[in-house]
C-alpha cells in the first residue's frame, strides 16, 4: 500500500525507496495506522533477506497535502528484479535457482514468524532478487503484528487472490503456516510458469483454491525432482495441519534437496581423468 520513489539519501550518500502514503488515504486514520503497521511489521526485522526500514514519517502527526508533510517509510532501495519479473523472462526457472529462493525466502519468514509478524501477502511481485542474486521479501502491508489491534475486515485483509492460503479465503485465523502456503504458490510458479489455482473469475479462483488439487508439478516441468515436487505440493495442502508446521522443517527439508542437486551438478561437470602418464 503506497506510492514508491527513488531518491538519494544526501546526509549518507545512498540511494533510498521512499514510500508515501497514498494522498486519498492521508485523512483516514485507518489508513494511516495501517501504514505505520506496515512500517513497524518492517523495521522489527533485521535480516539480509527482509528490506531494511531507515526512517519512519509517523503517520499520527497531522498530515498536510504538500509531500514533504505526507506519512512516509525510507527504506532500502533494491535494484534487482521480482520473482514475477524473472518468471516472464525464463520458463520454467531452473530448480537450483528455486531452491535458493526458495531457502532464502524461508529463512525471511522465520525471521518474521519468530518475532510473531505474519506477512499475509507473499507473491511473486514481493520478492526482489538484487544484483547479487539475494532475495529481498517486500511489503509488509498486510502484515499482522503480534498483539497489533484489528484495522480492518477480514475481507481486506486478503492479500492477491490467487496466492491466499483457504483459511484468509475463509475469514479464519492465520498464522505462519498461511504464509507457508503463499509460498508454495511462489515455487510452484517459478517451476512451471503457472499458477496452481486458476480461474476467469475470482470466485472461480476460490472455487480452485478451497476445493481443487493443483495439476502435478512434473506434467509441466519433468525436470523436477519428486522430493521437490512433494515439498510444493505439502506446502499447497489445503489442511494447515497437512503442510509443513514452521519454517524450521521447510529449511531443512530443501537443504536436503539443495545438496542433492548440488552433487548431481558437480557430478555432471566432474572433468574426465587421462590414462595417460605425465612423465
Amino acid at each position: 500500500m503506497g506510492v514508491v520513489y527513488k531518491a538519494q539519501d544526501t546526509k549518507l550518500d545512498r540511494l533510498v525507496a521512499l514510500k508515501f502514503l497514498p494522498p486519498h488515504l492521508v485523512r483516514s486514520e485507518t489508513g494511516k495506522a495501517r501504514f505505520l503497521q506496515e512500517a513497524k511489521a518492517a523495521a522489527a526485522l533485521n535480516h539480509p533477506n527482509v528490506c531494511t526500514i531507515y526512517e519512519i514519517q509517523d503517520a499520527g502527526e497531522p498530515a498536510k497535502k504538500t509531500a514533504d508533510k505526507q506519512p512516509f517509510i525510507a527504506m532500502e532501495y533494491v535494484e534487482g528484479k521480482n520473482l514475477r519479473e524473472i518468471i516472464s523472462e525464463a520458463v520454467p526457472v531452473s530448480a537450483v535457482h528455486v531452491i535458493e529462493y526458495a531457502i532464502e525466502i524461508a529463512k525471511a519468514l522465520q525471521e518474521a514468524h519468530q518475532a510473531g509478524i505474519i506477512h499475509r501477502d507473499i507473491k511473486s511481485e514481493n520478492i526482489m532478487v538484487n544484483t547479487k542474486g539475494q532475495v529481498k521479501v517486500m511489503d509488509f502491508g498486510l502484515a499482522k503484528l503480534k498483539g497489533s489491534v484489528k484495522l480492518t475486515k477480514t475481507s481486506s485483509t486478503i492479500g492477491t487472490l490467487a496466492y491466499s492460503s483457504p483459511e484468509q479465503l475463509q475469514g479464519i485465523e492465520v498464522d505462519a503456516r498461511s504464509d507457508l502456503f503463499s509460498m508454495g504458490v511462489v515455487l510452484y510458479e517459478l517451476l512451471t510458469g503457472h499458477l496452481p489455482f486458476k480461474g476467469d473469475y475470482e470466485a472461480a479462483i476460490v472455487y480452485s483454491i478451497l476445493n481443487e488439487q493443483p495439476q502435478p508439478v512434473s506434467d509441466l516441468n519433468p525436470g523436477v525432482s519428486e522430493k521437490f515436487e512433494q515439498i510444493v505440493l505439502k506446502l499447497l495442502e489445503k489442511d494447515p495441519h497437512r503442510r509443513h508446521q514452521n519454517t524450521k522443517d521447510l529449511i531443512s527439508d530443501l537443504k536436503e534437496i539443495e545438496h542433492i542437486k548440488l552433487s548431481e551438478t558437480k557430478e555432471l561437470i566432474k572433468p574426465k581423468v587421462s590414462n595417460k602418464k605425465i612423465h
